[in-house]
């Protein structure tokens, strides 16, 4: 199949060049626009108690948010000040009725909750015209440089919801381009030294660029018939180009091996698609799967981030298996061109008894010493996962001195009531009442005495619906502000009324029961799903079972230094973020999902020449040192490529992206040199035969429809189909 595509992309090179050209040209003009094209926030899970509850008080009482909050500070006058007023009431009145439809401030409520400690400082609540978040954030849009113009003699800072997604959303785009101008010069260079020449150098950018634009693409379109979240922008742009260079490495090196065998053009182009193309394809597979999982989540950020990421890893592995052959075929021995003399090539010509070989054999010489020394040192590194808190996102998700973060810190500081949270109540009567505020006085004295509840009071009142609203000290985010929650949930409503709680903190409690829920479910889909795709590559139950208790292991490591870096808060000033005491609550299922299929990513890598070296020899030790040799550069290489990617959006403003992006260079890093370097040898080593065991009915499946590389395209291969069937067996 791959050898015929090989040929197949030979032959109509031309073809496939022009129609990746025009592909490019659509990604530049349609593409690029995705990001006017995608959504703000998608954090909560739809469909609960909580987002019932709000959706029922915001029908028919009113909002619960505040979109904007414009906070006016003096340094020489009090809110007392006539002229104080009267520049904040000039400020406002010249904002556009049409876009800011309702504004609250201390003058028109008289509540001394608008007023700091020090009388030198107020603010105002204004709400956006808009009944969606995107209708909102567009109105938002339109008075911006408005509002943000401080008035004379104030000083005005703008925050709230609406203030802050809009934040987020400029600090995203800034990240993209900053962590793409930190890593492509990086990247370049380390590829002119992997490969000593530019040429060569320059096709795996290639790739990766195409992955980009193809992904862009595919969330725009996407985004025109369902919610896509912005952040989606960033794993695609981290997968799509670190995938992109590994497929694109993989295939220029198996390219330039083919070559210098004395292959001419076209059966190097189908030697390599037949082996390294198998590869990419199956690697493109698995990991495609595994992020592909997150659908099962009704969450739009982990849902987004399916599509996101499931988009660049196809359009990766497409790329790599279409453009990137055709432009092999036009390049031919041209592909080592531009060398540079003082660098020594290192993808041609691997020597069969190098360092990696070397090293494969003195570990499986000392196999049983490896594993249990490996094994507890990645145990141990996961154990403060154990201890993990998961939490919501909050202002804290952007830098220290962001405007909207400045806002929220300043109002829970300074104002002796902005501070803690508010929980929602929706009361629905069975048949409403002539005096509302009667019918709840006996509920909502049972509600102020709820232990740690400062105050209750009706919010408002129309159509059989009262929002009764709980006010406790503790912010949304605090654990305590949980108990609270429960209790309030526990309490029994009113007779002839149903009631639902929602607020910040109740969102959270929903948000972790259903990610606690559906977990499991995606957990048992790509382990399976794996294992069958593993099998189906390599005729094994034993390998595949091993591979997914490799991923455990250095998954559990990943996530015990994501607590210990997010939530304890060490390192916090090297990668300048601010500790909440909690990580992220959809943080652990996406690394979850990304580290997973990346893992088998350098899995299927190994494996696919160790199994190619066996099918040779039929000797296990021999099989793995050789396919260590033929690899371990290449996927160090590759790893190291895919760090410097990820490592630059480490620099994001963004606190989840990132710790995304530390958590891949941890899982990174220990995956391709503990993990595939060291234990998978010795692992292989203490199996032996039984590496290569399968029940014997599967193995006859598997020699007749297993997905293998062609013998056409590799004359070395001369072990006979009964000969091979018998290894496996043993």
């Amino acid at each position: 199949m791959f050898e015929t595509l090989g040929r197949f992309t030979y032959r109509r090179r031309r073809l496939v060049l022009a129609l990746t050209a025009a592909f490019v040209a659509v990604g530049l003009a349609w593409g690029t626009g995705v990001f006017g094209s995608l959504a703000n926030g998608g954090f909560d899970a739809p469909d609960t108690e909580a987002s019932r509850a709000v959706e029922t008080i915001e029908q028919s009482v009113g909002r619960t948010g505040t979109d904007v909050v414009v906070l006016y500070h003096s340094s020489d006058r009090t809110v007392a000040d006539p002229a104080f007023r009267e520049s904040v009431s000039q400020h406002l009145s010249a904002l556009p009725s049409q876009d800011v439809v309702a504004t609250q401030t201390y003058w028109s409520t008289r509540s001394p909750a608008f007023v700091s400690k020090d009388q030198h400082s107020t603010y105002a609540v204004l709400t956006l015209a808009g009944a969606e978040p995107e209708e909102r954030l567009e109105a938002f849009h339109k008075i911006a440089a408005q509002v943000r113009t401080s008035p004379p003699g104030l000083d005005a800072k703008v925050g709230g919801e609406v203030a802050l997604f809009e934040e987020v959303n400029t600090q995203t785009e800034h990240d993209i381009v900053r962590a793409e101008t930190i890593s492509t010069p990086i990247v370049l260079v380390l590829l002119v030294v992997v490969f000593g020449g530019l040429v060569a150098a320059s096709l795996p950018l290639f790739v990766g660029a195409l992955a980009i634009l193809g992904a862009f693409v595919l969330l725009r379109g996407l985004s025109a018939i369902t919610d896509v979240s912005i952040f989606s922008i960033n794993l695609v742009t981290m997968i799509g180009l670190g995938l992109a260079i590994d497929y694109a490495l993989f295939m220029v090196t198996r390219f330039r091996e083919e070559l210098a065998k004395g292959k001419d053009v076209e059966d190097a182009l189908a030697a390599t698609m037949a082996t390294a193309g198998r590869t990419v394809a199956f690697s493109g597979v698995t990991v495609g799967v595994a992020i592909s999982s997150l659908v099962l989540f009704p969450v739009m950020f982990l849902r987004s981030m399916a599509y996101g990421g499931a988009a660049a890893v196809a359009v990766a592995m497409v790329a790599a298996l279409t453009a990137l052959p055709a432009l092999l075929a036009v390049l031919g021995h041209r592909v080592n061109s531009l060398r540079l003399p003082f660098l020594r090539s290192r993808a041609v010509g691997v020597a069969e008894h190098g360092a990696w070989y070397r090293l494969a054999h003195n570990v499986m010489r000392r196999p049983v010493r490896y594993v249990l020394v490996l094994v507890p040192v990645l145990l141990v590194l996961g154990i403060p996962f154990l201890q993990a808190q998961l939490g919501g996102v909050d202002h804290r998700v952007l830098p220290s001195g962001a405007t909207s973060r400045t806002v929220t810190e300043t109002l829970q500081r300074d104002f002796a009531e902005a501070g803690g949270s508010d929980i929602f109540v929706a009361v629905r009567f069975d048949s409403p009442p002539a005096d509302p505020s009667a019918a709840l006085s006996g509920y909502v004295g049972s509600l102020g005495e709820i232990r740690d509840v400062d105050y209750v009071r009706i919010g408002g009142y129309k159509d059989g619906v009262a929002s009764v609203v709980v006010h406790t000290h503790f912010t949304g985010q605090e654990l305590q502000a949980r108990d609270v929650v429960h209790a309030v949930r526990a309490l029994q409503p009113p007779a002839g009324t149903q009631t639902e709680v929602g607020g910040e903190t109740a969102t959270v409690i929903d948000l972790l029961d259903v990610l606690a829920e559906r977990a499991p479910w995606m957990a048992a889909f790509i382990v399976l799903v794996t294992f069958v795709l593993l099998f189906v590559a390599f005729g094994s139950f034993v390998l595949p079972a091993k591979a997914l208790v490799m991923n455990v292991l250095s998954l559990s490591a990943a996530f015990g230094a994501m607590v210990w870096i997010f939530q304890d808060g060490h390192l916090s000033g090297l990668l300048d973020f601010t500790s909440a005491g909690f990580l992220d609550a959809t943080n652990p299922v996406l690394l979850f999902a990304v580290l997973f299929g990346l893992s088998m990513d350098y899995e299927v890598f190994l494996l696919s020449r160790i199994r190619e070296e066996y099918d040779q020899t039929g000797d296990n030790t021999q099989a793995v040192a050789l396919g260590l040799q033929r690899t371990g550069g290449i996927i160090t290489s590759a790893a190291l490529l895919l760090i410097i990617v990820v490592a630059a959006f480490s620099t994001s403003g963004i606190v989840f992206v990132k710790m995304i992006g530390v958590g891949l260079v941890i899982a990174i890093a220990l995956d391709a040199t503990i993990v595939r370097a060291l234990l998978v040898p010795a692992t292989m080593r203490l199996l032996g035969r039984l590496n290569w065991w399968a029940p014997a009915p599967l193995v006859r499946w598997w020699e007749r429809y297993g997905f293998r590389e062609s013998p056409s395209v590799d004359q070395g291969w001369s072990r006979s189909s009964s000969q091979e069937s018998e290894l496996v067996r043993r």
